[in-house]
């Protein structure tokens, strides 16, 4: 197994693979006669020939160690992970070598905080701390297949 140290999640720090979703810095404007802020258009949502689904994922929670030699990734759309509680989650991805995934990046999320994945980004799989391990998600329905899997020869653990 292959350590990998999960850094905390930040915009720069993910911007090669998708966006991080928060309410941070001042926001887009006030609706709601005053009582809500509005932080707009946070996510570049991308769905290729497909439309927007919202689907509820209710995962099992894992633990730190973590391991894992799978990751898949969705070329023909984004998919978001919008956690239903404040609990934080662990987020793998690794860049894409000619079809391939490289070397992944571990990322553990803050109260939140939820991601946006660019299409054909590899991921691990939905990875909550805590239970439940609730999240909506947004990502595309359509024909055709949007699921491509690798296994890693040697795995990786996460700590």
């Amino acid at each position: 197994m292959i350590a990998l140290a999960p850094a905390p999640l930040t915009a720069a720090a993910f911007a090669p693979f998708g966006e991080v979703l928060e309410a941070e810095g001042p926001p887009d404007r006030m609706i709601n006669e005053g009582l809500c802020a509005r932080f707009h258009d946070r996510a570049t949502l991308d769905f290729g020939a497909g439309r927007a689904g919202i689907s509820i994922f209710s995962a099992e929670p894992r633990s730190l160690p973590y391991r894992f030699d799978l990751v898949e990734r969705h070329p023909e759309g984004s998919q978001a992970f919008l956690p239903m509680t404040a609990h934080p989650f662990l987020v793998i991805v690794a860049p894409d070598l000619s079809g391939t995934p490289g070397t992944p990046l571990a990322f553990l999320t803050a109260p939140g905080q939820a991601i946006n994945l660019f299409r054909g980004t590899w991921h691990g799989v939905l990875t909550p701390l805590h239970a439940p391990g609730l999240f909506a998600v947004v990502d595309r329905i359509g024909e055709g297949a949007n699921l491509e899997e690798y296994r890693y020869g040697e795995g990786y653990v996460v700590g």
